[in-house]
């Protein structure tokens, strides 16, 4: 389930981002320079109940995409459904929203990839959708949450999903509405060729990490260790259930439990790893991977048991 032995390039991908279409500051034309000159690869538009369709460039690939609400369970519980790669115009209701399951199931009947946004800052309980069938994933990592109100990390609700037995990929993004301001914070590195086919194939499949800056270079799984070599991080961790898993910290007075360094920087930092899985090999397992600035990546599961 990891894609460091997979076929393809490693591509730079923003997305959530919205246009003037919905309730962004750049029009759609200037919101795919901005990433492009960015340097990112692959851009998403994700504008509020509107399938923004700009032209790629030579440079950025741009995927049609949107941005969804729907009731989890109820109309008190406002959720927010990213459908990369829709193929067909939503239509905003005129009354309520549907439940999550219905608006998950109608991306998927028209071609979309659905994802859950910004669980943290939905206010939403894990259990009002870790069982909605269909459901690929979830942001893990939402930069324009984190910068409003601190709320951008949805990592518990992703470790609650796992371990209830849900295989659920973690994407990071930006969800910018104001580029230069809440833009270039985050990204996820999918293993595919330059192709919507490819990209999109890539999400489905769980090809992918995210990071707000570190890089995962390689991970491998064994029967009792997973081995991780990085950019110099603070700290690796292995996450395999509410309370088991491993961690390398790095530094003079690193703490290492369940870890072996195997390689550092010259400042001391750590660039290879291998981390101990518990003895049942645990109910799931993930990577976090940290650097010295606070910044984060993170391994979609390796393994759901």
């Amino acid at each position: 389930m990891t894609p460091y032995d997979a076929s393809g390039e490693w591509l730079r991908c923003a997305l959530h981002a919205h246009t003037t279409n919905s309730d962004g500051e750049l029009a759609p034309e200037l919101l795919v320079r901005h990433y492009e000159w960015a340097g990112y690869d692959v851009l998403a538009t994700t504008d509020h109940w509107a399938r923004t369709d700009e032209p790629s460039t030579k440079r950025l690939l741009v995927i049609p995409s949107t941005e969804l609400n729907a009731e989890a369970p109820d109309q008190a519980n406002d959720s927010h459904v990213l459908a990369l790669g829709l193929e067909t115009e939503p239509v905003l209701p005129e009354g309520n929203f549907d439940a999550l399951p219905d608006v998950v199931a109608w991306i998927a009947a028209n071609g979309g990839l659905p994802f859950i946004a910004h669980t943290y800052w939905s206010g939403l309980r894990t259990e009002q959708w870790w069982d909605c069938e269909g459901l690929l994933g979830l942001e893990v990592w939402n930069s324009g949450c984190e910068l409003e109100l601190g709320r951008g990390d949805s990592s518990i609700h992703w470790d609650e999903a796992l371990e209830h037995g849900r295989e659920l990929w973690g994407l990071a993004t930006d969800d910018s509405h104001h580029p230069g301001f809440d833009s270039g914070f985050a990204w996820t590195w999918v293993r595919a060729e330059r192709t919507r086919e490819s990209v999109l194939e890539a999400l489905r499949t769980g090809a992918f990490y995210g990071s707000t800056g570190p890089a995962i270079r390689a991970v491998e799984v064994s029967e009792h260790e997973v081995i991780v070599e990085c950019s110099p991080a603070a700290a690796v961790t292995l996450y395999c259930g509410r309370t088991r898993g491993a961690r390398a910290n790095a530094g003079r007075l690193g703490y290492p439990n369940n870890s072996r360094v195997l390689a550092t920087d010259d400042d001391g930092l750590i660039t290879h790893v291998a981390l101990q899985r518990p003895w049942d090999g645990g109910r799931y397992g993930r990577v976090e991977v940290k650097a010295a600035n606070g910044t984060k990546a993170w391994t979609n599961p390796l393994w759901i048991a």
